[in-house]
């Protein structure tokens, strides 16, 4: 494998070679540090870039060569939404309140992707607090499709480092959008898990009982490979599911991953907002699954306004909960949308 083009690989591909010794994860990991140093300061996508790689890189190809792999994970560099704590490592979540913060712990995302033989390359930029806007002290992330397209918020620089190639994968969080809206607005697969699949301890929160981590990746199977790390039980975090991790990646093989699968699209309240082109691209879509042999029904969306009504008093809420240390006696140092 060439290391010329590697940073668009597929993670899955890329797992192969490192597994079998064609390649080593150091060369990898040197190749996108590389790309990060020159393609990232237009992009902004890296609010820190961390040397961790140094940390593991004498045990990579030892434990490797010794048949001790771990997994599609080992030795694949990813890079982790800041909001996420690293031990040691700037933490800020988009806040210049916590622009200096160094948590003493990780949080178990990072844990799990680090007992999964991943590499850390930094940690990314993100809306202030996981809100709406970025904080005007911080870059801004540019979507590398084309600078005056939306990135999505607030995992915006989760978006734009795996769409560019500077990470095989990313982590988001997900309360009204955020991993959603980054991954269509980059061309990115990503997956709001189910709640307490994803162990949310050791994060900054924006509404407690309505945040999700997941991966972000540029295909579903790197996806699948990243949430079969990320899953499962955790004692630090109650509200994590004891239920045993499915096979994700496996599940994909072959047309196994859609057939069966049930799907419905309201067209009449697509018709309301989408663009046409967006239509389009969607019909194409279904045309594919339904090819694999997934279902597709007629489906008739509700109306939010009742979801609304009550939603976002409480995430409010929890949001102002979430930020009592410094709200409001710090709110002059908040961004105009989160003070308001």
């Amino acid at each position: 494998m060439s290391l010329s083009d590697i940073h668009f690989q597929p993670l899955t591909k890329v797992a192969k070679h490192i597994e079998s010794g064609d390649i080593s994860p150091v060369e990898v990991t040197q190749a996108l540090l590389k790309r990060i140093e020159t393609i990232d300061p237009g992009l902004k996508s890296y609010t820190t870039v961390t040397p961790s790689w140094r940390w593991h890189r004498p045990r990579w190809p030892s434990e490797i060569m010794a048949g001790r792999y771990r997994g599609v994970m080992h030795g694949i560099p990813i890079a982790v939404k800041d909001l996420c704590f690293t031990k040691g490592i700037p933490t800020s979540a988009g806040m210049s309140i916590y622009r200096d913060f160094k948590p003493d712990y990780d949080a178990t995302v990072v844990t799990k992707l680090a007992s999964a033989g991943s590499v850390l390359l930094g940690k990314l930029h993100m809306t202030e607090g996981a809100t709406l806007e970025h904080h005007p002290s911080f870059p801004e992330p540019v979507n590398p499709w084309k600078a005056d397209l939306w990135t999505g918020v607030s995992s915006s620089g989760s978006g734009v480092a795996a769409a560019a190639g500077l990470a095989y994968a990313t982590i988001g969080s997900d309360t009204g959008g955020s991993i959603r809206f980054p991954s269509a607005s980059n061309a990115l697969t990503g997956v709001k898990p189910t709640w307490g699949l994803i162990s949310r301890y050791g994060i900054f929160d924006l509404a407690a009982t309505y945040d999700h981590l997941g991966p972000m990746a540029r295909s579903a199977a790197d996806a699948a490979a990243m949430l079969q790390a990320l899953a499962g039980w955790d004692p630090n975090d109650t509200t994590t599911l004891p239920d045993a991790v499915p096979d994700y990646l496996g599940a994909l093989e072959g047309v196994y991953g859609a057939r069966g699968i049930r799907m419905g699209v309201d067209w009449d309240y697509i018709a309301t907002d989408a663009e046409p082109q967006t239509v389009a691209a969607l019909k194409d879509a279904i045309a594919v699954l339904e090819g694999l042999g997934a279902i597709n029904l007629p489906v008739k969306f509700p109306s939010q306004d009742a979801l609304l009504k009550y939603t976002m008093p409480l995430t409010i809420g929890e949001l102002l909960a979430a930020h009592v240390a410094t709200y409001p006696a710090r709110a002059t140092s908040m961004a105009r949308r989160s003070r308001r």
